[in-house]
């Protein structure tokens, strides 16, 4: 099936609805236009006897509106692996959610953001940020996405979204997808939100944490919220009343976009899809792990020093993060399985390589909410520095669900990639052969399923 999204491009229709396996055109006709600097879609559907126009702003109008760690990761393939092709896939972790019905919506958002380009402040922002390099900003300067590269249709009675292309040009598109899929849904399906309680909710955490503080526990964390955001007016929201409310525990925000309206420092390294492109990228699928830690450290030099721990296990993670990797970098992310167990073992790990765990900093980022966060910070005080990436439960708790969507990579330069994860229901590999061939290489605790 032709892409949804180069018809869209092309102009062959107005809009596009999907049915089972078939594309049905249909007659409603919108254009776009910027009022008061936002940008702004008109849909007027015409019917015998009256017509309805309705008014609806595009939900990403800047492509820093994405988390830092997916800046960090295109820098680095820029420089090292420029030539390699990928594939993405999203899923919806939740049952019985039909997204079908969002999704001419959904690439009339993407059709959008394919239109946007990174403005002269915005690249002075990144070139404030020392690890950005000038090749890299000039890089952006020219920088457009293109919706070639983004396929939606009906696969076995479901949404289907897939991604494919140069990695360098498709690496951006995953967290504002994810944003726009998120939005859509919740303002179309799932309309009838109530902010108050929202409000609510939020100044329960305020209090909890100000409480908290009463404690000298050092607890700090960030807003990790964008990709599952209930919508980005109530994201920009919560950040100005978190920097007013707990200005000395927010580190900052891993949005670019609002790290740069605020003055907040933006936050993060390196996602899953670096460690897992590895796989197909590096010389050895045993040795990938430690390829891709050290073209990370090839390419920050001491910056971004934190480790993702989990792609194919914290077992392999641990065996593979020697005593030069300890000592380089400046902590590791837990983002599955037992967050208690986990710090315990890292701990250990640190202390059997001699190097004093009270100076590293363990990340977590795994579907927190604040009482845990603060229950974490208590348990590893005074030893190890733990810091906290809050998401899902910050940015959309005002739906009594949320919706848990991701966008993984499934394939670079033409093989199967994987995650395997502490947490079953994070596995994402719908290659059975590489999956078990993967948990054999890593000797995972899973390889016997």
């Amino acid at each position: 099936m032709i892409s949804l999204l180069l018809m869209i491009k092309r102009g062959i229709f107005d809009k596009l609805k999907i049915f089972g396996e078939k594309s049905v055109f249909i007659q409603p006709l919108h254009t776009t236009k910027i009022i008061s600097g936002h940008f702004v879609r008109f849909t007027s559907s015409a019917n015998i006897g009256h017509s309805k126009t309705k008014e609806i702003f595009m939900i990403i109008n800047s492509l820093l509106d994405t988390d830092l760690y997916k800046l960090t990761m295109m820098q680095g393939v820029l420089h090292q692996f420029p030539w390699a092709e990928v594939e993405y896939e999203f899923k919806c972790r939740n049952k019985g959610i039909d997204l079908s019905t969002v999704a001419e919506e959904v690439g009339d958002e993407i059709h959008h953001i394919c239109n946007l380009r990174f403005i002269k402040k915005e690249l002075n922002y990144l070139r404030s940020l020392r690890f950005m390099k000038e090749d890299f900003i000039q890089f952006l300067k020219l920088f457009q996405l293109n919706d070639e590269f983004v396929h939606i249709s009906r696969e076995n009675g479901e949404f289907s979204l897939k991604i494919k292309g140069p990695w360098l040009h498709t690496i951006l598109f995953e967290v504002p997808i994810l944003a726009i899929v998120n939005e859509v849904y919740f303002r179309d399906v799932r309309s009838a939100s109530d902010f108050e309680s929202g409000k609510e909710k939020l100044y329960e955490k305020i209090n909890l944490v100000k409480e908290t503080n009463k404690e000298k526990l050092g607890f700090r964390f960030a807003d990790f919220g964008t990709r599952r955001r209930f919508s980005h007016v109530w994201q920009e929201q919560i950040i100005q009343i978190l920097k007013k409310e707990l200005y000395e525990n927010l580190m900052g925000t891993s949005n670019v976009y609002f790290a740069m309206k605020y003055g907040l420092t933006p936050i993060g390294t390196m996602a899953h899809e670096w460690l897992m492109a590895a796989q197909s990228l590096g010389p050895r699928l045993a040795n990938s792990q430690k390829f891709a830690l050290e073209h990370w450290a090839q390419e920050y030099r001491g910056d971004l020093g934190i480790a993702l721990s989990d792609t194919v296990g914290f077992d392999a993670f641990l065996k593979d993060f020697d005593m030069y990797f300890a000592k380089l970098f400046d902590g590791c992310r837990h983002d599955s399985g037992d967050p208690l167990v986990w710090g315990d073992r890292l701990i250990e790990h640190y202390r059997k390589l001699k190097v004093d765990s009270r100076s590293k900093i363990g990340v977590f980022s795994d579907g927190l909410s604040f009482p845990r966060a603060i229950e974490i910070t208590r348990y590893f005080k005074d030893r190890i520095i733990p810091s906290f990436g809050i998401g899902t439960n910050l940015t959309n708790d005002i739906m009594d669900k949320p919706m848990q969507i991701v966008i993984k990579m499934t394939q670079c330069q033409g093989a199967p990639v994987a995650k395997i994860s502490d947490s079953l229901n994070k596995q994402m590999c719908k290659d059975e052969q590489y999956l078990k061939y993967l948990k054999r290489v890593f000797r995972t605790e899973a390889s016997d399923d």
